[in-house]
């Protein structure tokens, strides 16, 4: 529109003015018009992004337009054309000035370069003109471009200042961005980091690949901050991060998901490339590490899961590799797992029994059966074990393996917990003083607020004495070495409360926890008794713990007897107490009573006749 109205003042300047001057003037700001037009709409050099020759050709252009009508408006002027011609040219200069210094105010050269070319002729004609009036238009017209160029020079000022403003707010944007999606220990990207980029990569991925997600979870990590402190377990992790970054190929994606627990995710050709990266990880992770004065060794469990194979999206994915991380976790940790669909079966059973464990403990729906530990000299019934059973009225008996682990995972462990000491006690209080009570505690229970106190509290309420209550432990509650676990057992133990080593053998056994807690009996796993590795390296085992119980002062029990040959071997490697099918299955608290009460008779009977 400029170029139209510059093109039709200089046509109507050269028509109504008759002067040759004039015309050829107008014919210049006429051509540079349209050549302006021509290249702004044309412009093949713009394909090519080179910046400085646009802004050159530009700056060609604006100043030769500008000095061309500047100069018509003086040629008019000086010439003595027509007033209205004088009047319309230089209305034209003095306007296309005016509003050129606010529209080119970004490029302050070219706005005042502009506003200055078409002014300036028209300025020096009038000072030259005789009187007062051309003269005080023309000092009008300096004022009023130093006015133009202020404007031009606050809207510069502006802009930078606002261009600067949003450069600084995009800068901090990204920064937060990135500060919110990393981990500030690691300096991998954190869950948030982790779901946002995976949510990108995913729709990129080579059909012909699979993309492989392998969670990792190091084990007893806990350990390391709560005998060393955070900074060395902060270390730790960060190292951890380090090699995982160092072995995954470049293009993985590396996360530390929260906790302890590492996720890499990237695309692999195969199966068994998969496996190959996942055996470099976990060799990588257990390598021992040196942490300032510390030598640390640290292992680690881990799940993977694949798409296309085990889903079509990323939180199928995400949920998979955590189902194939927790079984990792079930089967004894240092393993590397691969997603199965069962354990998506599993996951919901598992989801059914929690829903339903919760409103058995309402309903009644479980009971506290009792086996018998009987010693092996003399054959008689010296305490029971409290076993929990499950009688669900739409499917039947459940077994313990299915839902003590879903209790323990959810925290009812210690709601169910408690009700089988009471439960188990009261039963207890109605059998003779000699018979000792034996419950399972499970690790949750132990870390519980006031665990020691619910115990003691329901003795109280079923009248039995704490001498008769033994509770079994396995080494695992012993593992984190926790201020909690020692005070649990030392409160009880003061209050006459006996513990037992449940398991013994099966785990990280260790002498030192036999000195440091007062444990009056050792069960040995029914493993060494009656599973695949009985023989006579199992039976050294038993003969070796049994002589040391007997150094020590302690009962040794034989679990998972079902054969009188059982029996027979475990007595003579000086096994003191015996349990298991061969004697008796779990029988409801009435039977146990019943058991007692002949025993009893038939002793009393034996006593009778010698007499």
């Amino acid at each position: 529109m400029g170029a139209m109205v510059g093109v039709t003042t200089s046509a109507v300047a050269a028509h109504d003015s008759k002067n040759p001057t004039i015309t050829v003037i107008a014919a210049i700001v006429a051509a540079v018009a349209i050549s302006r037009v021509i290249v702004a709409y044309s412009l093949p050099y713009r394909k090519q992004g080179n910046t400085k020759l646009l802004e050159r050709v530009f700056e060609t252009g604006a100043f030769s337009y500008a000095t061309a009508l500047g100069t018509l408006a003086a040629a008019c002027i000086a010439l003595d054309a027509p007033t209205i011609i004088q009047l319309m040219t230089f209305t034209a200069a003095i306007g296309y000035g005016a509003g050129i210094s606010a529209r080119n105010a970004g490029r302050l050269p070219i706005a005042i370069g502009q506003l200055m070319l078409s002014i300036t002729p028209a300025c020096i004609v009038l000072i030259s003109k005789p009187g007062i009036a051309p003269r005080f238009l023309a000092a009008s017209l300096a004022l009023f471009a130093l006015a133009m160029i202020s404007i031009a020079v606050n809207v510069f000022r502006v802009l930078r200042n606002s261009i600067a403003a949003a450069e600084t707010s995009s800068r901090l944007a990204e920064k937060m961005q990135v500060l919110a999606r990393s981990d500030v220990v690691t300096g991998l990207l954190n869950r948030a980091g982790l779901n946002h980029h995976l949510a990108e990569q995913l729709p990129k991925i080579d059909p012909d690949k699979k993309f492989a997600l392998f969670w990792m979870d190091l084990d007893r990590f806990k350990e390391v901050n709560d005998s060393l402190g955070h900074q060395t377990g902060d270390k730790l992790l960060a190292e951890i991060a380090s090699r995982l970054k160092a072995c995954a190929p470049s293009e993985a994606t590396v996360a530390r998901f929260g906790g302890d627990e590492f996720i890499v995710a990237c695309e692999m050709t195969g199966r068994r490339e998969v496996e190959q990266l996942a055996s470099r990880m976990m060799d990588e992770i257990s390598r021992p590490i040196r942490i300032d004065d510390d030598r640390l060794e640290i292992a680690s469990s881990m799940g993977i899961a694949l798409l296309p194979d085990d889903g079509e999206d990323f939180d199928t994915l995400m949920q998979g590799a955590d189902l194939a991380l927790y079984r990792s976790k079930v089967n004894g940790r240092k393993q590397v797992t691969f997603f199965d669909p069962s354990m998506t079966r599993n996951l919901v059973r598992r989801r059914e029994i929690e829903t339903e464990l919760r409103l058995a403990l309402q309903r009644d729906e479980l009971s506290i059966f009792f086996q018998p530990l009987v010693d092996l000299e003399t054959g008689r019934i010296r305490a029971f074990e409290a076993l929990v059973r499950w009688f669900h009225p739409e499917k039947g008996e459940l077994r313990p393996d299915e839902f003590i682990p879903v209790a323990e995972e959810t925290g009812a462990i210690i709601t169910l917990g408690n009700w089988i000491t009471a439960q188990a006690a009261k039963a207890a209080a109605q059998w003779p003083e000699d018979i000792t009570i034996a419950v399972n505690l499970s690790p949750l229970q132990i870390k519980a607020p006031g665990a020691a106190l619910g115990i003691l509290s329901a003795l109280r309420d079923a009248k039995l004495s704490p001498a008769r209550l033994e509770l079994e432990i396995t080494e695992t509650v012993l593992l984190d070495h926790s201020q909690n676990t020692e005070n649990f057992i030392n409160e009880l133990a003061d209050a006459g409360v006996r513990f037992a080593l449940d398991d013994f053998g099966t785990g990280y056994s260790s002498l030192g926890y036999l000195n440091k807690y007062p444990f009056s009996k050792i069960k040995v796993d029914r493993s060494f008794v009656s599973g695949i590795n009985q023989g006579k390296k199992s039976d050294a085992i038993i003969r070796a713990v049994s002589g040391m119980g007997a150094t020590l002062g302690m009962e040794i029990v034989a679990e998972g007897l079902e054969t009188i040959e059982q029996v027979r071997a475990v007595s003579e490697a000086g096994c003191t107490l015996g349990q298991g099918y061969y004697f008796s299955r779990p029988v409801p608290d009435y039977l146990a009573a019943m058991l007692l009460a002949k025993e009893r008779e038939s002793a009393s009977g034996k006593t009778r006749r010698r007499g």
